[in-house]
């Protein structure tokens, strides 16, 4: 590794280009954490989310010359993370996307089995795992372009500027994009709140922000 830590990704960037392996592995130990979980939030599967995480690196190193610095390192990899995950779920897009309906009509039978259990905590537990995983699958079944927004903006945590700069759009359409996406998932989310409401249940903190959002 570069023995000053402290450079930053353009000095590294700069050092890649000159042909530094220690300057590459470095950005790799800085981001791979990063593009790895971004990954797996977009494919939901790890085997998935790694082979993206290569596929990243991999373009990183082959296309470095053509950064021009114009925006942040992290904008750039960011960008590449969308396009290698898009890519890679549109290879396996029947296999990965679940039926939100056929989803709901399982989870009934799982939770008559699991008041059987007679464990209140057990099945509190359990259906708090149902609805992160419809959610998930909610989220799976949004257009490409407002996934993409969804999950920079709201699980990521980019601002809006941020994310336009990612995926090469203006603020007002990152606002309108993200606007129909929660929209979207509110209204495949609403008839399963529903169904729970019989007893209570601890939503996620992520749907929950979710559901109270503008």
């Amino acid at each position: 590794m570069p023995k000053d830590k402290r450079l930053s990704d353009i000095a590294l960037i700069d050092q890649v280009r000159e042909g530094s392996v220690e300057a590459f592995e470095e950005l790799v130990s800085r981001y791979e954490s990063t593009v790895y979980n971004l990954a797996l939030r977009f494919t939901r599967n790890q085997e998935d989310a790694e082979e993206v995480l290569q596929d990243v690196f991999f373009t990183i190193f082959t296309k470095v010359k053509g950064f021009e610095g114009k925006s942040a390192f992290s904008s750039w990899l960011y960008r590449v993370i969308v396009n290698s995950s898009f890519m890679k779920l549109r290879k396996r897009r029947s296999s990965l996307i679940v039926a939100i309906e056929e989803d709901q009509e399982h989870g009934a039978q799982r939770t008559v089995e699991n008041e059987r259990s007679g464990d209140e905590m057990l099945d509190d537990q359990l259906q708090n795992k149902r609805l992160r995983e419809i959610l998930g699958a909610a989220v799976d079944k949004l257009p490409e372009q407002y996934r993409a927004v969804f999950l920079l903006r709201d699980v990521e945590g980019l601002s809006n500027t941020e994310v336009g700069e990612v995926l090469d759009i203006t603020v007002p359409a990152v606002k309108s994009r993200l606007h129909r996406a929660r929209l979207m998932l509110r209204r495949k989310l609403h008839r399963l709140f529903e169904d729970y409401s019989s007893r209570p249940v601890l939503i996620p903190v992520e749907t929950d922000l979710l559901l109270a959002a503008n």
